[in-house]
């Protein structure tokens, strides 16, 4: 989104404005003081009415100071700048062979099409009533207007209009040095990175200087990676893992061989009822 310049921001104080208190969250402003010399010191301060820090100045040697070197902590190793890089181009050529195949689709759409339109004017030459003539018209317009959607697509989709080293060397070397343009001291680089490396307002406490900033995406997946975060679940699974010991059984199993049969009345347990001849009543 476009916004409106503002007249108080200028290259002697390039964290106006981005830089928040850390008592009230609010913006920090600035101003120049003089001493009883006449000489013009420059200080950020916070004028939020009620904040424990309200007019308590804070010299700009000591805040631009720090955040220079927080903004060199966020420059990522060579090696992993070249990582990230090959994996952007893995999926660039991906992408890039998705839109070939996408062409090349519609492409062939655009042919079935033709042939299709060249058969219907076939039959409108060689068709007698009107309303047949009608007919094969519109269905005519009809596929006229799906040829001119696939041959834009087959057009928008061949590929990009520029290569990948054209599109992303200025990202690329962005994000390998990001205090290269800061120490530039023009006032719109200077804002430009601020935008690009943080999503938002940083917060400084007068005591302990920067809070941990959030930064933008590229940058903190790029931290993130040289930092080792990868939450992997360990070979033992979720829960705590105990080692089992063996278990010893103080008794022989049991055999499941059956024992012989030497008396089978006596085995079987048959009823007398079931063992004698019968009743007679």
């Amino acid at each position: 989104a476009r916004v409106p310049a503002r007249a108080d921001i200028d290259a002697d104080f390039p964290l106006r404005g981005f830089v928040a208190c850390d008592d009230c969250g609010g913006p920090l402003t600035s101003c120049w003081s003089t001493s009883k010399t006449g000489k013009k010191h420059p200080y950020y301060m916070c004028f939020a009415k009620g904040c424990p820090s309200c007019r308590k100045s804070i010299r700009r040697d000591a805040i631009e100071g720090e955040f220079a070197e927080l903004l060199a902590g966020l420059t990522p190793a060579p090696k992993l700048l070249a990582v990230a890089e090959h994996m952007l181009r893995s999926c660039w050529d991906g992408r890039l062979a998705q839109a070939k195949e996408a062409a090349a689709l519609a492409r062939r759409e655009v042919a079935k099409l033709q042939k299709q339109i060249d058969q219907l004017l076939d039959r409108i030459v060689a068709a007698d009533s009107d309303a047949v003539v009608n007919a094969y018209e519109k269905r005519l317009a009809r596929l006229e207007r799906e040829k001119l959607i696939l041959a834009e697509k087959a057009e928008t989709s061949a590929g990009p209009r520029r290569p990948f080293d054209e599109m992303f060397e200025l990202a690329t070397d962005f994000l390998s040095n990001p205090c290269k343009l800061w120490e530039t001291g023009r006032i719109d680089l200077r804002r430009t990175v601020l935008s690009l490396a943080f999503a938002r307002r940083i917060r400084y406490c007068r005591k302990e200087g920067f809070r941990t900033p959030q930064t933008s995406l590229p940058f903190r997946v790029l931290g993130g990676i040289q930092q080792g975060d990868c939450d992997v679940a360990e070979r033992q699974g979720f829960e705590p893992w105990v080692p089992s010991q063996a278990q010893r059984f103080s008794r022989p199993p049991h055999s499941t061989t059956l024992p012989p049969l030497h008396n089978s009345h006596q085995h079987l347990h048959l009823p007398p009822a079931t063992a004698s001849a019968g009743r007679t009543d």
